[in-house]
């Protein structure tokens, strides 16, 4: 729980250098140790096991003598319920996962076709995809239409319907192709790595994929 904003001094107005500072820590308001106030809490050990209800100066002691921290993990049951800890890594991994995570949704590689592409530029792309896939980067498939090839929009989806198929053994699409403006988008993101089986591209090889711009293949 966030700290409170010390009261203002007396007729409104606060002294030079009062101003509250803006606490941008997630972990701040998680209240442990000491800084648990009830006089007693529902504690769980390390291992998962229900200790029971205990008053929170004897939880706190219980936790600090094995070298680990009480967490309040439930502050609004009551008792709140709290888990004997290492609050330290827990704020690692818990960071850990969210760099992960923002980490991944920023790897989106883009690979680009045309309605009327030849054989070998497809199997090219096919084996960039699949490259990328087998790094772990989601990659998105994108048809652009030139010209009057608007008219024939049913030659583009047969393009990207035919590389999603090949490209089943490395990712799977998040959704159906879909045409949007004068392009077709579809999304696929990788198979697990004991599941995945390229088609074109032998894994181990050095290619340099994640150096390829997929904008510089012209058709």
């Amino acid at each position: 729980m966030a700290l409170p904003i010390p009261s203002a001094a007396p007729g409104g107005n606060r002294s030079s250098g009062q101003f509250q500072r803006r606490n941008n820590d997630p972990f701040a308001s998680i209240r442990r140790n000491h800084r648990i106030k009830v006089p007693q809490v529902r504690v769980i050990s390390p291992e998962g096991k229900q200790l029971g209800i205990l008053d929170t100066p004897k939880a706190v002691n219980l936790a600090l003598e094995v070298g680990l921290d009480l967490v309040e993990v439930a502050p609004n049951a009551t008792p709140p319920v709290c888990r004997i800890m290492d609050f330290g890594k827990y704020v690692y991994e818990e960071q850990k996962k969210h760099s992960h995570a923002k980490s991944t949704a920023s790897k989106i590689k883009e690979i680009e076709f045309t309605a009327r592409i030849a054989q070998n530029d497809f199997n090219t792309k096919l084996r960039h995809a699949e490259e990328f896939l087998d790094h772990g980067n989601k990659v998105k498939l994108r048809l652009k239409f030139r010209g009057r090839e608007m008219a024939h929009t049913e030659l583009g989806f047969e393009v990207m319907k035919r590389a999603v198929v090949d490209l089943a053994g490395m990712g799977h699409p998040d959704a159906d192709p879909k045409l949007i403006g004068r392009n077709i988008h579809v999304m696929l993101t990788p198979l697990p790595v004991n599941k995945r089986k390229p088609k074109f591209h032998v894994k181990g090889e050095e290619n340099g994929a994640e150096d390829s711009s997929p904008q510089a293949e012209e058709s």
